[in-house]
């Protein structure tokens, strides 16, 4: 008896961009390369087309078309099911899914099927209604549209992944290494998911959540009457700000100041503050070998104590697990305060 069978879809009736291939290629890489001196049988990897016979379509531009023996019906006797990505169509432009894979999720799953969710693979898992009333995760690009599209979805963008029991969902690109790595320690113990880690050269558990890796800095507003204030303030924030600093360079009340710029940007004077000051210290945690005490300083977040409050409320990891994540790749400047580069550390965005 084998590790357990693991089915994993391809949508290759619609094409698989080349873009998708990563995700695609994560449980193929985890669950379809035996290994035996850690688990022997180790796992049955079958992957399974969108197709009634399970052979390929025409593709699309820049994308190739898998072909695979198995079809839908096989899901439903694995104990496993994966959905690696949908179509970008289906998530950007809310395309419909082919029926066909949306009732065969639904029933591998009432046949006591595992079912897993990579990036955007979670669009189908919750067509299928497999996600209702649970948390779950994706993408943080793409977890605003989920939410939207699926009110009934509990969608959590600040994690890696979300483990509920018969039902997991990750977020995007190596996120779904993690996962699959978790499913290995789910089944098979700690030791060999931590041995397989280390022969993949990736980390077998990485600290915080996909928050670390948002961009937190607001995009330009529109209105060409805040752009030159929130400009001037960029530039100053290592100096005390304050709203009201903010609202007099504007010309405007404070009151009128915090409407203006909440309807511009989505957010409040202190919260794009705070969001400002955030991306300036991860700026400096990856671009410099600066201590902390220094980061915190130069970004307007005062004490290290502060930076650290901070970084674990909104980022979800301390400074230096950041630091580890983002090594720094640049050697010293001229001039540049004194301060060691960070240790290079295989952990990668999702």
């Amino acid at each position: 008896m084998s590790a357990g069978s693991v089915a994993v879809v391809v949508t290759e009736e619609i094409g698989v961009p080349s873009w998708d291939l990563y995700e695609l290629s994560i449980p193929c890489t985890v669950f379809g390369k035996p290994q035996p001196d850690l688990a022997d049988p180790w796992y049955e990897l079958r992957l399974c087309g969108t197709g009634s016979t399970g052979a390929g379509g025409a593709g699309e531009p820049f994308g190739l078309s898998v072909r695979t023996p198995y079809g839908l019906g096989d899901l439903a006797g694995a104990d496993t099911v994966i959905v690696p990505s949908v179509p970008d169509a289906c998530v950007e432009k809310g395309a419909p899914l082919p029926p066909g894979l949306v009732e065969a999720l639904r029933e591998a799953h009432a046949a006591g099927a595992r079912m897993v969710s990579l990036c955007n693979g979670a669009f189908a898992l919750a067509a299928a209604g497999l996600l209702d009333g649970r948390r779950a995760t994706a993408h943080w690009q793409h977890t605003a549209q989920l939410a939207a599209r699926h009110p009934r979805v509990r969608v959590d963008d600040s994690v890696l992944y979300v483990d509920d029991g018969d039902v997991l969902t990750s977020a995007g690109l190596t996120a779904g290494l993690d996962l699959c790595l978790h499913l290995v320690r789910r089944d098979l113990g700690a030791h060999v998911a931590n041995q397989l880690a280390r022969r993949m050269v990736v980390p077998a558990h990485r600290p915080g959540g996909q928050a670390q890796f948002i961009d937190l800095s607001v995009p330009a507003t529109d209105d060409a009457g805040l752009s030159p204030v929130l400009e001037w303030a960029r530039e100053r924030l290592d100096q005390p700000l304050t709203v009201a600093d903010l609202a007099r360079r504007a010309v405007l009340s404070p009151r009128t100041f915090h409407r203006r710029l909440q309807a511009a940007t989505g957010t409040t004077p202190l919260q794009w503050l705070l969001n400002q000051r955030l991306a300036r210290a991860q700026s400096l945690l990856e671009s410099t070998g600066l201590p902390v005490e220094k980061v915190g300083e130069l970004s307007g977040l005062g004490t290290a104590n502060n930076l650290r409050h901070h970084f674990l409320k909104q980022v979800g990891v301390s400074p230096s697990d950041y630091r580890k994540a983002f090594p720094r790749s640049t050697p010293p400047q001229p001039g540049e305060p004194a301060g060691k580069p960070a240790p290079a550390a295989p952990a990668t965005p999702p």
